[in-house]
């Protein structure tokens, strides 16, 4: 005897993200809107002037300087919504402002620069060459070793203000993944800084598809939209200079953009999204360790 299921005719609602059992906080996939009829046949109608769009808004504002971009934006269907008051640029001889952000998509560095008006460097846990060769700052790959990543954020500090997202990787849903605590123990001049994203029709992240092509998702949408809130400057008090440890320092600027978003902090990290989405820690291997990778498969083989 073999067990049967039937599918019912009948028509089923989707449920009610509130009444679900657990909160979906990882997944992965293109399409921002469940593929209905309707809905797919206007995506593959918008496809190749979304194509096209997102090649504008992509080369067009790499060689202007940033603050002309802005005005960019807006003539190419960008919104950008800008609050709070940035600090003013650093003076020569003053070491730069770290503005810490949550991970929305891989054009949060880049659309903070603009909303700040000015250029900036920033750190990230993974980018391609080719997205490093586009990028319109400096963008700096962190490698994952304490001493050698905290020397390069020093480094950029600086020569001026530094972004970067401790969280390690995006997230797409109202929650924010666990900060790292590396960048506490580095400046006390810190500025915390909310983003939020809107997109319509293409999500601009991805697990297990070409990174290289998240930019392009994102300028793919209609009208993308990107919200930028810098907050205060945390005080002395509150950095490790004052006495808090770098872990409370970290958790503290979680609690106030997650508050400003109105986002639910979580523990869950990089690894975890990673484990869960495609089965690996999230980590990029260089080349060396490709190359040792393959001479561990063709010994098995041989072996064999």
């Amino acid at each position: 005897m073999q067990e049967g299921y039937m599918v019912p005719r009948t028509k089923c609602q989707p449920l009610p993200r509130n009444k679900l059992l657990s909160p979906v906080i990882f997944h992965d996939g293109r399409l921002a809107q469940r593929p209905t009829p309707l809905v797919a046949v206007l995506t593959f109608l918008w496809l190749p002037i979304g194509f096209m769009l997102s090649l504008l808004r992509v080369y067009l504002n790499i060689p202007l300087p940033e603050r002309i971009v802005r005005y960019n934006y807006k003539i190419l269907g960008i919104k950008l919504i800008v609050k709070g008051t940035p600090p003013p640029p650093p003076r020569r001889g003053q070491s730069g402002v770290l503005f810490v952000c949550n991970h929305r998509t891989v054009l949060d560095p880049v659309v903070t620069a603009v909303a700040l008006g000015r250029k900036v460097s920033c750190v990230t846990y993974s980018i391609s060459k080719f997205s490093e060769l586009i990028s319109p700052i400096k963008a700096v790959a962190l490698s994952r070793e304490r001493e050698k990543d905290a020397a390069n954020i020093k480094t950029l500090l600086e020569e001026g203000d530094l972004v970067i997202c401790p969280e390690g990787t995006t997230c797409r849903e109202p929650f924010l993944l666990r900060f790292s605590a590396l960048f506490a123990e580095l400046t006390d001049r810190i500025v915390p800084v909310a983003i939020n994203t809107k997109q319509s029709v293409f999500h601009g992240t991805t697990v297990r598809g070409y990174k290289m092509l998240d930019p392009y998702f994102v300028f793919m949408n209609p009208m993308p939209t990107y919200e930028i809130t810098f907050l205060d400057q945390l005080p002395v008090e509150l950095t490790c200079k004052g006495g808090k440890s770098p872990i409370e320092v970290a958790n503290y600027i979680q609690r106030v953009i997650g508050g400003t978003l109105g986002f639910e902090c979580t523990n869950l990290t990089r690894k975890d999204k990673y484990a869960m989405l495609a089965g690996t820690d999230g980590r990029v291997p260089l080349k060396k360790e490709k190359e040792k990778e393959k001479e561990k498969e063709k010994e098995k083989e041989n072996e064999k």
